[in-house]
């Protein structure tokens, strides 16, 4: 028997039988969840953002999600930014916070749009400067959780990504937290594993992103991991290898409409930590990272079916590693 209206939860999700479509709760009725793909330059544009100890840390650049090829140049971000996190809607390319070669964190968070190349220009700040943070995000709304500065927390702050201003608090994080694969649907916002340094963990949390409040437990991934990379289709968000000791070289799959932990995807074609990764709705692409030896390989993997990487292309930037990545394609854009 179906809960009535007042019964059901903001943001809950069921599959239509009748019409056979995925379909999530608003407050007051059901409406599809929609794959968007844009048609840019042969189809979603992904971007990679910061991410290195020197000057090529200013740099963005992007790459066409459903063809294989290096990396090209987009344009710079004000300013040098490792450990910094990204998300965006169909529009425009979020990055935020991260830490300049003196240590120094930043506060800043910048903008881009996506369908044009050029540098980075002022969105606003953070609540405060913050490194090692994670980012999510759907069609509206930017997400940014815990971080460094000078200590951890657990804070979860949001901006409207169609406007300009500084953020604003959402609500905690079920522990304090730093370096989460943050991943989204159209509706939940899912922060993946995360350390505290030096200690690694395997919880998954989630939020509604539509409305303000705490995360609540989601599962646990298969092992416990610092990551800050994930690829989404509408339903599924996958995590590739994280980091500290050991590395590992397999990836891992979550079903976000549910609850439940992770599940091996397939392996990486290294045991590479520190890449960031983004996605359309088909592929995910997975670049840079840190073996101890910087690289500035891509790889990529078919969202829907699982298998192990292929080998995609390289990134400008030799050593690209904990930048932030998006893309205009997402699985969170619904």
């Amino acid at each position: 028997m179906s809960l009535p209206p007042s019964e059901i939860p903001l943001g809950a999700m069921r599959f239509n039988s009748d019409s056979q479509k995925l379909e999530y709760w608003n407050g007051s009725a059901w409406f599809q969840i929609k794959t968007f793909s844009p048609n840019l330059d042969g189809g979603s544009r992904g971007l990679f953002m910061g991410g290195s100890p020197n000057s090529a840390g200013k740099t963005i650049e992007f790459i066409t999600i459903p063809t294989q090829g290096n990396g090209t140049d987009f344009g710079d971000m004000a300013d040098q930014a490792k450990y910094c996190s990204s998300c965006a809607s169909n529009t425009r390319g979020i990055v935020a916070g991260g830490e300049s070669p003196s240590d120094s964190t930043h506060e800043e968070i910048e903008f881009v749009t996506i369908s044009s190349t050029g540098d980075a220009t002022d969105f606003g700040d953070l609540l405060a400067g913050r490194t090692y943070l994670s980012a999510a995000g759907n069609q509206t709304r930017g997400i940014f959780a815990g971080g460094d500065a000078p200590t951890y927390d657990n804070v979860i702050q949001f901006i409207t990504i169609a406007s300009t201003g500084n953020a604003v608090d959402f609500g905690d994080l079920t522990q304090i937290n730093t370096n989460q694969g943050g991943t989204a649907s159209a509706t939940r916002g899912i922060f993946a594993g995360g350390a505290n340094w030096p200690s690694m963990k395997d919880e998954i949390d989630f939020i509604t992103i539509a409305t303000t409040g705490n995360a609540q437990d989601f599962g646990n991934l298969t092992v416990a991991q610092a990551l800050n990379n994930g690829a989404t289709s509408s339903t599924r968000a996958v995590y590739s290898t994280g980091s500290g000791a050991p590395t590992y070289n397999f990836m891992s799959l979550i079903t976000m409409p549910t609850l439940g932990d992770a599940i091996e995807f397939g392996d990486s074609t290294g045991s590479t930590g520190w890449k960031t990764g983004t996605s359309d709705t088909i592929r995910g692409v997975f670049g840079g990272g840190q073996t101890p030896a910087y690289t500035n390989v891509m790889e990529y993997i078919k969202i829907a079916t699982q298998g192990n990487a292929v080998d995609f292309g390289d990134l400008i930037t030799e050593d690209h590693y904990s930048g932030g990545a998006c893309s205009n394609g997402h699985g969170g854009l619904g």
